[in-house]
Protein backbone atom coordinates (compact mmCIF):
# COMPACT_ATOMS: atom_id res chain seq x y z
CA UNK A 1 0.00 0.00 0.00
CA UNK A 2 1.28 3.10 -1.30
CA UNK A 3 0.16 6.65 0.07
CA UNK A 4 2.06 10.11 1.33
CA UNK A 5 1.04 9.47 4.59
CA UNK A 6 1.88 6.07 5.21
CA UNK A 7 5.68 7.27 3.73
CA UNK A 8 5.17 9.88 6.49
CA UNK A 9 4.67 7.57 9.20
CA UNK A 10 7.31 4.91 8.05
CA UNK A 11 9.71 7.16 7.94
CA UNK A 12 9.11 9.08 11.27
CA UNK A 13 10.81 7.21 13.96
CA UNK A 14 12.39 8.18 17.35
CA UNK A 15 15.81 9.76 17.17
CA UNK A 16 18.34 9.17 19.74
CA UNK A 17 21.05 11.44 18.56
CA UNK A 18 20.46 14.79 17.63
CA UNK A 19 23.08 17.57 15.10
CA UNK A 20 23.14 20.44 17.65
CA UNK A 21 24.28 22.52 14.40
CA UNK A 22 21.06 21.96 12.43
CA UNK A 23 17.91 24.13 13.76
CA UNK A 24 14.52 23.86 12.78
CA UNK A 25 13.56 27.52 10.35
CA UNK A 26 11.04 29.72 11.59
CA UNK A 27 8.71 28.77 8.43
CA UNK A 28 8.81 25.12 9.77
CA UNK A 29 7.97 26.33 13.39
CA UNK A 30 4.79 28.33 12.58
CA UNK A 31 3.66 25.72 10.91
CA UNK A 32 4.31 23.40 14.11
CA UNK A 33 2.85 26.01 16.24
CA UNK A 34 -0.56 26.54 14.70
CA UNK A 35 -0.75 22.58 14.42
CA UNK A 36 -0.50 22.65 18.19
CA UNK A 37 -2.78 24.96 18.73
CA UNK A 38 -5.64 23.50 15.92
CA UNK A 39 -5.56 20.32 17.97
CA UNK A 40 -8.45 18.66 19.51
CA UNK A 41 -9.43 18.14 23.00
CA UNK A 42 -12.38 16.57 25.05
CA UNK A 43 -14.98 19.46 24.59
CA UNK A 44 -12.67 21.64 23.44
CA UNK A 45 -11.33 22.37 26.50
CA UNK A 46 -7.72 23.01 25.64
CA UNK A 47 -6.35 22.49 29.42
CA UNK A 48 -2.85 22.68 28.43
CA UNK A 49 0.14 25.05 28.45
CA UNK A 50 2.43 24.51 25.82
CA UNK A 51 6.40 25.82 26.51
CA UNK A 52 9.16 25.90 23.62
CA UNK A 53 12.38 25.35 25.03
CA UNK A 54 14.78 27.58 22.34
CA UNK A 55 17.20 29.88 23.76
CA UNK A 56 20.36 28.61 25.11
CA UNK A 57 19.08 30.01 28.69
CA UNK A 58 16.41 28.24 28.50
CA UNK A 59 18.03 24.47 27.25
CA UNK A 60 20.46 24.99 30.10
CA UNK A 61 17.54 24.84 32.69
CA UNK A 62 15.82 22.14 31.37
CA UNK A 63 19.41 20.05 31.11
CA UNK A 64 19.62 20.79 34.92
CA UNK A 65 16.08 19.01 35.43
CA UNK A 66 17.77 15.89 34.70
CA UNK A 67 20.32 15.82 37.62
CA UNK A 68 18.39 12.94 39.26
CA UNK A 69 17.17 10.88 37.44
CA UNK A 70 16.57 10.20 33.16
CA UNK A 71 19.94 11.02 32.37
CA UNK A 72 19.43 8.84 29.29
CA UNK A 73 17.70 11.96 27.82
CA UNK A 74 19.26 14.76 29.08
CA UNK A 75 21.70 15.13 25.81
CA UNK A 76 18.66 16.21 24.30
CA UNK A 77 17.87 19.55 26.18
CA UNK A 78 20.97 20.58 24.20
CA UNK A 79 21.58 18.94 20.89
CA UNK A 80 17.85 19.11 19.74
CA UNK A 81 16.62 22.02 18.07
CA UNK A 82 13.71 22.74 20.07
CA UNK A 83 12.31 21.04 22.33
CA UNK A 84 8.44 21.49 23.56
CA UNK A 85 6.90 20.89 27.44
CA UNK A 86 3.43 19.66 26.90
CA UNK A 87 1.81 20.56 30.34
CA UNK A 88 -1.90 20.06 31.55
CA UNK A 89 -3.96 21.89 33.95
CA UNK A 90 -4.53 19.93 37.23
CA UNK A 91 -7.35 21.65 38.55
CA UNK A 92 -9.13 22.43 35.52
CA UNK A 93 -11.79 24.56 36.28
CA UNK A 94 -15.49 26.59 35.06
CA UNK A 95 -13.22 29.45 35.11
CA UNK A 96 -10.82 27.83 32.99
CA UNK A 97 -13.64 26.60 31.04
CA UNK A 98 -15.26 29.83 30.39
CA UNK A 99 -12.08 30.87 28.49
CA UNK A 100 -13.31 28.88 25.62
CA UNK A 101 -17.54 29.87 25.57
CA UNK A 102 -15.84 33.19 25.45
CA UNK A 103 -14.09 32.58 22.73
CA UNK A 104 -16.90 30.82 21.09
CA UNK A 105 -18.90 33.96 21.38
CA UNK A 106 -16.05 36.38 19.88
CA UNK A 107 -16.07 33.63 16.91
CA UNK A 108 -20.05 33.46 16.37
CA UNK A 109 -19.75 30.04 17.03
CA UNK A 110 -22.03 29.93 20.46
CA UNK A 111 -24.85 32.81 20.44
CA UNK A 112 -24.07 35.02 23.57
CA UNK A 113 -27.18 34.59 24.71
CA UNK A 114 -26.23 30.64 25.20
CA UNK A 115 -23.55 30.81 27.06
CA UNK A 116 -25.08 29.30 30.71
CA UNK A 117 -26.20 26.77 28.29
CA UNK A 118 -22.91 25.77 26.78
CA UNK A 119 -21.94 24.96 30.42
CA UNK A 120 -23.45 22.03 29.81
CA UNK A 121 -20.39 19.67 28.27
CA UNK A 122 -18.40 20.86 31.55
CA UNK A 123 -20.02 17.72 33.06
CA UNK A 124 -17.51 15.91 31.35
CA UNK A 125 -15.32 17.99 33.24
CA UNK A 126 -16.89 16.88 36.58
CA UNK A 127 -17.51 13.38 36.10
CA UNK A 128 -13.57 13.31 36.10
CA UNK A 129 -12.94 15.61 39.17
CA UNK A 130 -12.63 14.32 42.49
CA UNK A 131 -13.52 15.93 45.35
CA UNK A 132 -9.96 18.07 45.80
CA UNK A 133 -10.98 19.41 42.22
CA UNK A 134 -7.65 17.59 40.95
CA UNK A 135 -8.31 16.00 37.71
CA UNK A 136 -5.24 15.90 36.02
CA UNK A 137 -5.83 12.13 34.76
CA UNK A 138 -8.31 13.66 32.25
CA UNK A 139 -6.06 17.07 31.48
CA UNK A 140 -2.77 14.60 31.07
CA UNK A 141 -5.18 12.63 28.25
CA UNK A 142 -5.80 15.85 26.37
CA UNK A 143 -2.15 16.35 26.31
CA UNK A 144 -1.39 13.22 24.36
CA UNK A 145 -3.73 14.54 21.71
CA UNK A 146 -1.90 17.51 21.03
CA UNK A 147 1.87 15.65 21.45
CA UNK A 148 0.50 12.91 18.91
CA UNK A 149 -0.72 16.13 16.83
CA UNK A 150 2.52 17.59 16.60
CA UNK A 151 4.16 14.14 16.27
CA UNK A 152 2.50 13.95 12.80
CA UNK A 153 3.14 17.42 11.77
CA UNK A 154 6.58 16.62 12.54
CA UNK A 155 6.53 13.40 10.19
CA UNK A 156 5.64 15.78 7.37
CA UNK A 157 8.07 18.39 7.53
CA UNK A 158 10.70 15.87 7.77
CA UNK A 159 11.60 16.94 11.10
CA UNK A 160 12.63 14.28 13.39
CA UNK A 161 11.16 13.95 17.46
CA UNK A 162 12.08 12.30 20.11
CA UNK A 163 8.67 12.40 22.79
CA UNK A 164 9.89 12.14 25.94
CA UNK A 165 7.93 10.65 29.42
CA UNK A 166 11.49 10.63 30.72
CA UNK A 167 11.13 13.39 32.28
CA UNK A 168 11.41 15.13 36.33
CA UNK A 169 7.77 16.89 36.64
CA UNK A 170 9.20 18.62 39.64
CA UNK A 171 12.58 19.97 38.76
CA UNK A 172 10.77 20.90 35.86
CA UNK A 173 8.12 23.31 37.75
CA UNK A 174 11.01 24.22 40.04
CA UNK A 175 12.88 25.24 36.61
CA UNK A 176 10.27 27.11 34.86
CA UNK A 177 7.96 29.07 37.04
CA UNK A 178 6.22 30.05 33.53
CA UNK A 179 4.20 26.31 34.27
CA UNK A 180 2.41 27.69 37.39
CA UNK A 181 -0.75 25.56 37.60
CA UNK A 182 0.39 23.72 35.09
CA UNK A 183 2.06 19.79 35.40
CA UNK A 184 4.74 18.86 32.60
CA UNK A 185 4.68 14.68 32.58
CA UNK A 186 6.18 14.19 28.83
CA UNK A 187 8.27 16.78 26.31
CA UNK A 188 8.97 16.27 22.65
CA UNK A 189 12.57 17.12 21.51
CA UNK A 190 12.76 17.97 17.98
CA UNK A 191 15.34 18.74 15.06
CA UNK A 192 17.20 16.86 12.64
CA UNK A 193 19.43 13.69 13.73
CA UNK A 194 23.12 13.58 13.50
CA UNK A 195 23.47 10.36 10.52
CA UNK A 196 26.69 9.23 12.15
CA UNK A 197 25.49 8.41 16.13
CA UNK A 198 22.02 7.82 15.49
CA UNK A 199 21.51 3.84 15.25
CA UNK A 200 18.02 3.85 15.47
CA UNK A 201 17.90 5.91 12.13
CA UNK A 202 18.42 2.56 10.33
CA UNK A 203 16.49 0.28 12.13
CA UNK A 204 13.93 -1.54 10.64
CA UNK A 205 10.42 -0.14 11.60
CA UNK A 206 9.23 -2.54 14.10
CA UNK A 207 5.06 -2.40 14.85
CA UNK A 208 2.53 -5.21 15.42
CA UNK A 209 0.80 -6.61 12.84
CA UNK A 210 -2.53 -4.92 11.81
CA UNK A 211 -4.33 -8.29 12.41
CA UNK A 212 -2.98 -8.21 15.88
CA UNK A 213 -3.95 -4.71 16.40
CA UNK A 214 -7.12 -3.94 14.32
CA UNK A 215 -10.02 -6.21 14.19
CA UNK A 216 -13.25 -4.91 12.13
CA UNK A 217 -16.34 -5.37 12.57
Amino acid sequence: MSHPILTELNHRYTAKHYDASKRIPQTDLDIIYEAIRLSPSSINSQPWKILVIESDEAKQRFHDTFKNKFQFNQKHAKTASHTILFAHKTHYSRTDYEHVIDTDIALGRTPAENKEQAFGAFAFVDMNTNDAGNNAAWTKSQVYIALGNTMNALARLNIDSTPMEGIDHELISDAFPELEGYQCDVALAMGYHDAAEDYNAALPKSRLSVERVLTVL
